[in-house]
């Protein structure tokens, strides 16, 4: 496992991000309206065309939940925590990204090299429980740094990822399936994603400066992403593992979720509600440097070893 080469990841997500640091930096582009594409538009689409393509059972929207569940309870204590090193939008921001990671375009193509087409698809639906928290316990934190109660939840209900699940969820339900052409055409979708993703981050690294670099902020981003994280996905494993036996399929899906760097939508959710992108950007940037150096070490030492149990 140590020598799994994510050198042609890295090489691909850094391009774009440079593209997106071209097209700010030379084009003078806004990302702003990239960001509300990115929330109101191809996020849901993305989401809702994942989740009827992967025919969600029971045991898999468990998997999805238990994800979710994690995330908001990473989100809500270190939102707690923050509050007494941190002004209100970084502790919004930091909080946000506790709760999430870059699980697809970064950790997905890893998915598709280390496990087999079944441990995909689990991946996949844990996958889903990261998206599904980033537009709604998130979402709604992340609104809190800078409006109130009130207003947080009326632009929550305005998101239409939410609504993009339930209409998956039903259309699974009734065993509907998408017309072929329609699925054909919203794959498209998850090319966008990734691509706009990743750009907007160079976009936002465009128009700020180094002096931007908040030191405390990165540390913290680093801790809970890259400590915090693999921790609670360990515990969970071996918890999982040694009570009702999980596959070794899922122990890598697992630990791979909590591998990952930061989120792209970090950035793309503080463009989004203007709360200090910048930050945001910067710390994502590092993350993603670090992560190819890190995961291989962390999964070679620890997979085997939790393989025992």
């Amino acid at each position: 496992m140590a020598d799994v080469d994510l050198s042609q990841s890295l090489w691909m997500l850094l391009f774009f991000v440079a593209l997106g640091w071209v097209a700010s930096r030379h084009l003078k582009i806004d990302p702003r309206p990239i960001a509300t594409l990115l929330v109101y538009i191809i996020s849901p689409l993305t989401f809702f065309n994942g989740l009827t393509q992967g025919h969600p059972t029971p045991d898999k929207l468990l998997l999805t939940g238990s994800v979710l569940l994690l995330a908001a309870l990473l989100c809500l204590a270190v939102n707690a925590l923050a509050a007494h090193f941190f002004g209100d939008q970084e502790r919004a921001l930091l909080a946000f990204s506790a709760g999430t990671g870059n699980t697809g375009y970064f950790g997905f193509p890893i998915a598709l090299v280390l496990l087999p087409p079944e441990g995909v698809t689990l991946y996949l639906f844990c996958m889903l429980g990261i998206s599904l928290y980033e537009f709604t316990v998130g979402f709604y934190v992340s609104a809190r740094g800078r409006f109130s109660v009130r207003e947080s939840l009326v632009r929550l209900a305005k998101l239409p990822l939410i609504y993009a699940f339930l209409a998956g969820m039903l259309i699974s339900a009734l065993d509907w399936h998408v017309p072929e052409v329609a699925a054909e055409g919203l794959d498209y979708f998850k090319y966008c994603f990734t691509v706009l993703g990743m750009m907007i981050i160079g976009m936002t690294l465009g128009r700020v400066t180094w002096r931007a670099f908040d030191g405390r902020f990165v540390a913290g981003c680093v801790l809970v992403r890259f400590v915090v994280w693999p921790l609670a996905t360990l515990l969970m494993v071996i918890l999982l593992r040694a009570s009702v036996g999980i596959s070794d399929s899922l122990v890598l899906a697992f630990l791979l979720i909590g591998a990952v760097p930061m989120a792209a939508n970090v950035v793309v959710i503080a463009m989004e509600l203007e709360i200090r992108p910048e930050k945001g950007a910067i710390a994502v940037l590092i993350t993603t440097l670090a992560a190819p150096l890190l995961i291989p070490i962390y999964l070679g030492y620890v997979l085997p070893w939790v393989l025992t149990f």
